[in-house]
């Protein structure tokens, strides 16, 4: 079956292939053309050329729908697992004709969601006076699972004017995107709240940026219940077409600590994903007391930084075989030991 379809792929990426109704319009049209050579009659004939013209104009048309298309996408921020994703994809007509009836496809990974997919209608055909004409394709996906994602490719279809034939192109646009982990909204955390000067052994104190509601802005993120709407960023969210929240930064003291997850071991899939929430969660309560948590792991060693330590959880994974720890501090432990 392999072998059937693989000249069939590679004729409809160069150039088109008959549908369903393209092999049964050919198989009538030399239908006609035999019964007419035996009868002789005219009106056959003419049906049969009327059958060999429409497919040549169902074979050529889908190939020039496709020409002069250009695609690129807009760069994607991280997200929190199960926060919305918003993609942003461009597809202008560089040539002076009009395009439609096509169907692009970008192909995200699974983990991200279904294949993504949309029907566009029509582009106006690129003029000197309006150079920006394209068509804005736009949609979201909801992440399940942390981690580095990418993806490289978009394909465009087409079976204008009347389906007959299929011409597809797959177009090079990469995309890459971190997922950070889960993080709960701990509302209180008596381990992180007995951090004190009291505890210089293990803690020193160490100036720390943090989010508030006032100085430079941080990031954007989703727009959540409870957000003073001053905070909205009304131009990020007319573009992505949902309301994006500003986060500010602002200088205050606090205390550092360390959060030692121990990767090494057998952990069970679902006890290491519960482990690396948990980081994240008392990473994200430190900050929003002042303290400034650092991360520790076999891999990376220290790492500080909320942003760094997000980068390091969205991407680390447990490995198999046991080590001797290099950790000779005082650390809030996470260990499958």
């Amino acid at each position: 079956m392999k072998l059937v379809q693989t000249p069939l792929k590679w004729l409809e990426t160069h150039a088109a292939v008959p549908a369903y109704g393209g092999w049964v319009l050919m198989g009538l049209t030399f239908c006609f053309w035999l019964a007419a050579t035996n009868t002789m009659a005219g009106w056959l004939y003419v049906l049969s050329g009327l059958g060999v013209a429409l497919l040549l104009v169902s074979a050529i048309m889908p190939t020039q729908m496709l020409k002069g298309l250009e695609l690129w996408r807009l760069p994607l921020s991280p997200v929190y697992v199960g926060d919305l994703l918003f993609v942003e994809i461009h597809v202008r007509n560089r040539t002076d004709q009009a395009k439609g009836l096509l169907v692009a496809q970008d192909r995200v990974p699974q983990a991200l969601g279904e294949r993504a997919e949309v029907v566009i209608e029509a582009i106006a055909p690129h003029q000197e006076s309006a150079p920006q004409s394209s068509y804005l394709w736009q949609y979201s996906l909801t992440p399940e699972r942390r981690g580095l994602y990418q993806w490289q490719t978009i394909t465009l279809r087409s079976g204008a004017p009347l389906g007959l034939f299929w011409s597809r192109r797959i177009q090079k646009v990469p995309a890459q995107v971190l997922v950070y982990p889960r993080v709960l909204p701990l509302a209180r955390c008596p381990l992180l709240e007995e951090i004190g000067p009291s505890a210089q052994q293990l803690f020193q104190q160490v100036p720390l940026s943090r989010p508030g509601s006032e100085g430079s802005t941080r990031s954007l993120r989703p727009y959540r219940t409870g957000d003073p709407m001053r905070m909205v960023h009304w131009r990020s969210s007319a573009r992505f077409n949902a309301l994006r929240v500003r986060e500010l930064e602002v200088m205050g003291g606090g205390y550092t600590f360390i959060i030692a997850l121990d990767t090494q071991g057998n952990w069970h899939p679902d006890a290491f994903e519960q482990a690396v929430m948990a980081a994240a969660s008392l990473v994200n309560y430190a900050t929003q007391r002042q303290q400034a948590p650092q991360l520790w792991t076999p891999q990376k060693r220290l790492v500080q930084g909320t942003q760094q330590i997000l980068e390091v959880l969205a991407q680390i994974e447990p490995q198999p075989t046991d080590g001797e720890h290099a950790l000779n501090q005082a650390a809030i432990w996470l260990t499958t030991h």
